[in-house]
């Protein structure tokens, strides 16, 4: 592959009212769209930058430029393993190449990449943080979505969740405690949390100060979100975590995102699928990662007020493949 010209932008999507974590709330997503031409067919990727490992949108677009040369004169998706590390810009070029490479050989994505073709599959729903009785009333209006992602990390959690757990009865409810507790915290919700039903819990201690999770019973399944990135991530994870949330923007995108799934599976981990705030673009290849997942979080575009067109379809929680026109 030689000759590749790069374009690389930003965008903006409105979400649907607003979108609150522990660390702030937001009312858009800004996202980096990268796309490579051959003069013939063109592949696009999209990551979205993340404060939290000290991107920004500017830096990543820097870093996307900083290798035009190195594609102009003939750098592949190998190569681009080792040009850059982990991350939302390696993200967004790697998912181009495949992207390309599915065009060019007039393959869809998931046969390049040695997978069974993909099949539709739930994904969690998720609820921000609120006040208890707005959680509750975001739980009844989705109460009918099997599976429900909780936002918490604040002093009042058990509370969120009796309120959620009151809306949606039935639903099954994971949590994202987003490095907001303390072990002590984890120990003391823990068996209420499982009585109410709760599954897991993603990243409850700071990824810095996650080793007191080896020597207590993780009764509530810990997730590792925030601690873990790439297959680098995983020999300091064995005996703190019982699940990993692979998110292509952590991995620097497929490439790394099948080895890390392969390499966890492999290490007795559990595997949990998940996103940053993004469009369909950015959840197209995280599809394929999903496929076999214990747990599945790609609900990105449905808590966007605009989509790109085309979109993938989303039937209530149920995720279709998508189409060769988006990517792959």
């Amino acid at each position: 592959m030689s000759g590749l010209q790069l374009t690389v932008r930003d965008e903006i999507f409105p979400i649907a009212g607003s979108f609150t974590i522990s660390r702030g709330s937001r009312t858009e997503i800004r996202v980096v769209t990268v796309e490579l031409t051959d003069g013939r067919y063109t592949g696009r990727g999209e990551c979205v930058p993340y404060a939290r490992y000290g991107e920004t949108v500017e830096g990543v677009i820097e870093t996307i430029r900083s290798v035009a040369t190195d594609l102009k004169i003939g750098m592949e998706r190998a190569g681009l393993q080792k040009r850059l590390p982990p991350g939302a810009a390696r993200n967004a070029l790697d998912c181009a190449f495949w992207d390309l490479e599915a065009k060019r050989a007039d393959l869809p994505a998931w046969q390049l990449a040695g997978l069974r073709e993909p099949k539709p599959l739930p994904t969690a729903y998720t609820l921000s943080l609120g006040t208890p009785e707005s959680m509750r009333q975001s739980a009844a209006k989705n109460a009918d979505r099997p599976l429900l992602k909780v936002k918490l990390g604040t002093d009042s959690d058990l509370e969120r969740i009796e309120a959620v757990r009151a809306g949606a009865p039935n639903a099954t409810i994971i949590v994202d405690a987003n490095e907001g507790w303390t072990v002590e915290q984890y120990l003391e919700l823990a068996p209420v949390f499982v009585r109410l039903g709760v599954a897991l819990v993603e990243q409850p201690l700071p990824a810095g100060a996650d080793e007191a999770l080896r020597g207590i019973e993780r009764l509530l399944p810990v997730c590792a979100d925030e601690s873990c990135h790439d297959r680098a991530s995983l020999p300091k994870l064995k005996g703190k975590y019982d699940l990993i949330n692979i998110k292509i923007d952590k991995t620097g995108g497929l490439t790394e995102a099948l080895e890390l799934k392969k390499a966890a599976q492999s290490a007795g981990f559990g595997v949990m699928v998940g996103c940053m705030l993004g469009t369909s673009l950015a959840m197209a290849p995280a599809f394929l990662i999903a496929q076999g997942a214990q747990y599945v979080d790609l609900d990105g575009p449905l808590l966007l007020a605009s989509e790109r067109d085309p979109a993938i379809h989303y039937d209530g929680s149920i995720m279709h493949p998508p189409s060769a026109s988006l990517w792959g």
